[in-house]
């Protein structure tokens, strides 16, 4: 009997579960002195939030290994690990924007802090568990947060798009738990690792196939894959620039893992595979399409961020170590990218997202131009800026495991990106006139944006290291 509730003791190991009960915690906390005292700052509440963010980062990174615990329900492998290093990187540059222009009403409510740590939590327990019941908690918690943070804004359009965030989002949820249901009526096991041993005679299981296509429904909600990214735009164009930037990243990574889990498992089926192989191409081709005609820059980066899903996705159609690595690699270059110009656009006091109102803008702000310009180049994937080197190691994997067409279609659509993204560079320094657009001058904006921006150049310089980091993390976990 001692020996047994040693053995359970064991099993328990709390300190896993510490990473997303801290920050529920830390959330209530400031919750509660919210309630307390009701004349404290909104930098008060994000120098607390961004402090529990930094000591959550550090006890993750003490963290090395294949480590289970709370009863094997939480896995801290390397990709927990090294999505929840980036989730929380992302969130605390994402708080940094925020100290910049913290005037609005959402930021006055110290709600509006507590449902962010919640949020991160939700994503934590996404990324740190091979359990489909709790990562459907976590994506339930993390979904629920997201949606008041919209609505927190409080205007008719953030109202509304939070309400068609929440019938879109619940419909996703719903498609991933029956899936996840027929994958535990096929398997016998709602824990991925245990259904690796009942796979093995189940390859042609109608069952199997049809859970996948309502997994991929589900989380296809989630990343914004074409045809299910239609809510997307209302959303970005309701959120305040920051926190759409926010949106287009660390969400649709916490998902990302998810099915890089799920469907580790499941790309052995060739029917489940082809469907991934028509969404990657139609998710990045029908983007791109979009974002070209667009004349707004907000809603072109909006479907370039789609268009980047249908490439990660691409990677995990792949399937091998060097297409792990590549998606980890891409996302990271992505994410500092795609902050900065949303950055930027956050920076602008009057609103003006449209191509026109850029024109001849490096007549008025040389600076701003030259950053905008770095960041359109680097998404562009032009080398030696940052995402060059996630293409290119996305691409070289579809090569090394023979599939030409896969990266001929990616190449073709980073071409097509190149159109729209050297448009707003070509606007900002070939025209005459002068743009009419006036900039936040803070030094927090300044300090972010230069912060993304040297990532950014220095990519070639970084990028030897930041892949020795993920082969060890990705190979170590299975991957």
């Amino acid at each position: 009997m001692v020996n047994k509730v040693i053995f359970d003791i064991e099993k328990l190991n709390m300190l896993c579960l510490f990473p997303i009960a801290f920050l529920i915690l830390f959330g209530v906390f400031l919750l509660i002195m919210g309630m307390i005292k009701k004349d404290l700052t909104s930098k008060f509440y994000l120098s607390l939030t961004s402090l529990a963010l930094v000591f959550d980062l550090g006890f993750i990174l003490t963290f090395s290994g294949d480590l289970r615990g709370f009863f094997n329900l939480i896995l801290l492998d390397g990709v927990a690990i090294l999505g929840a290093t980036i989730v929380i990187l992302t969130s605390l540059f994402f708080l940094l924007f925020s100290f910049a222009r913290n005037e609005f009403e959402e930021y006055q409510k110290s709600e509006f802090y507590t449902l962010f740590l919640f949020m991160i939590a939700g994503f934590n327990t996404m990324i740190m568990s091979d359990n489909l019941i709790l990562i459907i908690l976590g994506l339930e918690l993390s979904s629920l947060c997201l949606y008041t943070l919209i609505a927190l804004k409080n205007t008719t359009k953030s109202v509304e798009a939070a309400i068609k965030y929440f019938v879109m989002g619940a419909l996703g949820s719903a498609f991933f738990v029956f899936g996840a249901g027929l994958l535990y009526l096929s398997l016998g096991s709602v824990e991925l690792y245990e259904m690796n041993y009942s796979l093995k005679n189940l390859e042609n299981n109608s069952l199997l196939i049809i859970s996948s296509i309502f997994i991929i429904t589900g989380l296809g909600f989630k990343v914004s894959l074409v045809p299910f990214h239609t809510w997307l735009s209302d959303i970005y164009n309701a959120s305040n620039e920051i926190l759409a930037g926010f949106i287009s990243i660390v969400p649709k990574l916490a998902a990302f893992i998810v099915v890089l889990r799920v469907f580790d498992l499941l790309l052995g089926i060739e029917s489940v595979k082809s469907i991934l192989f028509i969404l990657a191409i139609i998710t990045m081709s029908f983007a791109n399409i979009v974002a070209l005609s667009s004349k707004n820059i907000k809603k072109m980066l909006t479907f370039s961020s789609i268009s980047h899903a249908g490439f990660i996705l691409g990677a995990i159609f792949i399937n091998s170590t060097d297409a792990n690595v590549g998606l980890f690699l891409y996302w990271i270059m992505f994410s500092f990218a795609n902050l900065g110009a949303f950055g930027i656009l956050w920076s602008i006091k009057n609103g003006h997202y449209d191509y026109e109102s850029f024109k001849g803008l490096a007549k008025s702000n040389l600076s701003i131009s030259l950053l905008m310009s770095l960041f359109m180049l680097s998404l562009a994937g032009i080398p030696p800026f940052s995402l060059f080197w996630g293409k290119f190691y996305i691409l070289s994997a579809a090569l090394s495991k023979g599939y030409v067409i896969l990266a001929i279609i990616m190449a073709l659509n980073s071409a097509i990106a190149l159109f729209y993204y050297l448009k707003l560079v070509i606007n900002m320094f070939l025209y005459d006139e002068k743009s009419k657009i006036s900039f936040e001058e803070n030094g927090f904006i300044k300090f972010s944006l230069i912060l993304c921006a040297a990532f950014c150049i220095l990519a070639p310089f970084v990028v030897k290291l930041i892949l020795a980091f993920l082969y060890n993390a990705i190979i170590f976990s299975g991957f």
